[in-house]
């Protein structure tokens, strides 16, 4: 009991002790050049603008798992379809675009769109008996009109400019805008998935999102006239200055000499920072926003209905709502990430969504920051992330060392060529470690 108490008291120290940790590690990564950090404050802070954003996932995933124990398995595909919106919403229009075949893939997708909820309501009203030849019936007609009015505008499309282009642009507008929008997209998936596959269990619901993230990205590589499919984006536009005109701005010139650092140095420190700005502003908002809704009655509520689902139906909770709005909160936020992801990178590559990064990472860094914690899941979002990266650094290092005494051969050089898997064992090795020794995670939820 007193060893018990004894945590519960040292609990509140946890989250500022792993946030000293983190700043620790950041400025020896900026400041120490050795075998273990590069000493480039570029380098670190490149590291840093990532982990935030990875941040921001996890604290998504926090929400459905921690708030409400909904296991989403598909946080790839959610994230993907937050960083279509800059390519939708910031890139220039693409020439001819629209006149060659946008107008007729928008009325595709009002009928397809308007299949869907045809079929709902035929389903719904028709008696049981021509129920499903209603349903069929409706299927066929609204697909053959989909396709008849789809296929052609996509060949359009994708045949205007295919060399350069071969899509449909975006609308101009500035990026910042795009962040939102890709929330809200990535919140529209969610909300046609869980009004599907919240009614299952956990186990099929899991399974469920693992196949719509699949199919989301699927569809991002394949579809060309959306957003180029694996041709990718380029020069998708920034909320900071780019390091090309800040070179060429005497003042900043004059700036960089007068602290002793290159022009191309600092401009990089400078870009990252103000991204790095950004993205802080957007984390801490976030957690603000997700500790408000925890401490008031609906975030009780949540709470309850995770514990003892049957219990809080008993007293009249509607906890399939309830889910339907953390998880489509939850996506929300991922999308956000998603968006910040690609505006931070310029470039939309559909290849480089892969599940175990954006999906199995985001897990483990939830459940060892400490799930049901926002505070908890943000820094060790951060942590993972510095390590996931410094791992690939530290790992043949290792491999090296300990083969040291073994002499040349097969097996040596195996170990050495495998040096590179040491990112996984390590992820591996950090997630036991926190399970077997802090099962709730660094930073717990009180």
């Amino acid at each position: 009991m007193a060893t018990s108490r004894q945590a519960e008291a040292a609990s509140p120290w946890r989250a500022p002790i792993l946030l000293a940790v983190l700043v620790v590690l950041f400025v020896l990564e900026g400041t120490m050049r050795n075998a273990l950090f590069s000493g480039s404050w570029n380098t670190s802070l490149a590291i840093l603008n990532m982990g935030l954003i990875s941040a921001i996932m996890a604290l998504g995933v926090n929400m459905q798992w921690g708030y409400a124990g909904l296991f989403n398995s598909g946080v790839v595909g959610f994230l993907a379809l937050g960083g279509l919106a800059p390519v939708l919403i910031s890139v220039a229009p693409v020439q001819g675009a629209w006149s060659a075949g946008g107008l007729r893939v928008l009325a595709a997708l009002v009928v397809g769109l308007g299949t869907l909820g045809l079929a709902a309501i035929v389903w719904r009203r028709l008696p049981k008996r021509s129920r499903v030849l209603g349903l069929l019936a409706v299927l066929i007609v609204g697909f053959v009109a989909y396709r008849w009015l789809f296929d052609p505008a996509v060949n359009a499309i994708e045949a205007n400019q295919s060399a350069q282009f071969g899509n449909l642009g975006g609308l101009g507008l500035p990026v910042l805008l795009s962040w939102p929008v890709g929330a809200a997209f990535a919140a529209a998936a969610a909300w046609g998935v869980g009004k599907v596959a919240l009614g299952l269990r956990s186990d099929y619901l899991a399974i469920a999102t693992l196949g719509i993230g699949e199919i989301i990205v699927a569809v991002l590589k394949n579809e060309e006239w959306l957003a180029r499919g694996v041709k990718n984006v380029t020069g998708i536009p920034r909320p900071v200055p780019y390091e090309i005109n800040l070179q060429r701005d005497p003042a900043f010139i004059e700036r960089a000499e007068s602290w002793g650092m290159s022009v191309a140095e600092l401009s990089g420190i400078w870009v990252k920072l103000c991204y790095a700005g950004l993205f802080i502003v957007v984390l801490l908002l976030l957690i603000l926003l997700a500790e408000l809704s925890l401490k008031s009655p609906w975030g009780r509520m949540m709470r309850a209905i995770r514990d003892n689902e049957v219990a809080a139906e008993a007293m009249g909770k509607d906890v399939t709502g309830r889910h339907l709005q953390i998880f489509v909160i939850g996506c929300a936020v991922i999308g956000l990430a998603g968006a910040m992801m690609i505006t931070q990178d310029g470039l939309m590559a559909p290849t480089q969504y892969n599940p175990l990064r954006y999906t199995f990472l985001i897990w483990v860094m939830v459940i060892v920051g400490g799930s049901g914690n926002n505070w908890g899941a943000a820094l060790g979002a951060i942590l993972i992330w510095f390590l996931w990266i410094k791992v690939e650094v530290w790992g043949p290092q290792l491999i090296g060392f300990l083969t040291l005494p073994l002499p040349d051969g097969s097996l040596k050089q195996h170990l050495l060529d495998s040096s590179a898997h040491m990112r996984f064992i390590a992820m591996g090795l950090i997630l036991l470690l926190v399970l077997r020794f802090s099962p709730r995670g660094l930073v717990p939820e009180k």
